[in-house]
């Protein structure tokens, strides 16, 4: 299969059209487009190692969440790591292909996949963009649970050995919002729509204040709120080319450390 169809079929399940304003979705590095695919290395971020790890594997295409390519460049010579990957990839002719806010944006895209792994119903957009499109996910519980077993549960579905979280007044946890990566922004439309949970990547010191008496407001890490993204891109692409080799990356690339 070309890997030109293969990243059709990404299209097809996340339109570009989707895409925030600021994002830079899509074709990174295409200079073999139109090649057969040999395989594809799924990951979150693409770094030097990750190009490595595909070069190893045979790989030609790699798919990440976030897109290598975000901001212009005005030279690529090699001062930084974004530049070296460019070269690096070109150097051996591997496609480099990014699905991030429009595979967040997504029917059954990346906040879909949060909610399915909290075992979430009734499921509907927090901010729809469309009847196929949103921002963020609300949905219930299959039942009501205590405040503290709930963030357990969040702890070992994310793998994690902590989280944030503010000082929430309330004691049992029922409908869940949750966004993907920075989601703070939908804090406010998540207690509009009558959440008694947000979860999100990414927060920040001072969003915290304020929410005590309205909604328990829980950060995970960016990273570890998009870590199953690969399971969405793994789906599409398999249904695509049922015979081509997939592979999850396994070089960790989140840059922040918990000592």
């Amino acid at each position: 299969m070309k890997i030109r169809q293969i990243t059709t079929a990404l299209e097809e399940f996340a339109p570009l059209a989707l895409q925030d304003g600021y994002d830079n979705a899509g074709l990174q590095i295409g200079l073999a487009e139109d090649a057969d695919a040999t395989g594809a290395l799924l990951c979150l971020d693409v770094t030097e190692a990750v190009v490595d790890e595909a070069i190893e594997l045979g790989c030609n295409l790699i798919v990440s969440h976030h897109p290598l390519l975000f901001r212009p460049m005005k030279s690529i010579s090699g001062r930084d790591y974004i530049e070296r990957t460019v070269i690096k990839a070109i150097k051996h002719d591997i496609t480099i292909y990014s699905a991030h806010t429009n595979l967040d944006s997504a029917e059954h895209g990346v906040n879909y996949k949060i909610a399915e792994k909290l075992n979430l119903q009734s499921l509907q957009w927090l901010n729809p963009k469309g009847e196929s499109a949103g921002e963020g996910i609300i949905g219930l519980l299959p039942k009501p649970l205590p405040k503290k077993e709930f963030i357990g549960i969040v702890k070992d579905v994310f793998n994690l050995s902590s989280l944030r979280c503010n000082d929430w007044q309330g004691e049992m946890v029922t409908t869940v919002a949750l966004c993907g990566g920075s989601g703070a922004f939908l804090i406010p439309k998540a207690i509009e729509k009558g959440a008694d949970t947000f979860l999100t990547g990414e927060i920040g010191y001072h969003r915290f204040f304020g929410y005590e008496q309205d909604i328990l407001l829980l950060e995970l890490g960016h990273f570890e709120s998009e870590q199953y993204t690969s399971e969405i891109l793994q789906s599409v692409i398999s249904k695509a080319a049922p015979s081509l080799a997939i592979h999850k990356s396994a070089i960790p690339t989140n840059p922040i450390l918990y000592l």
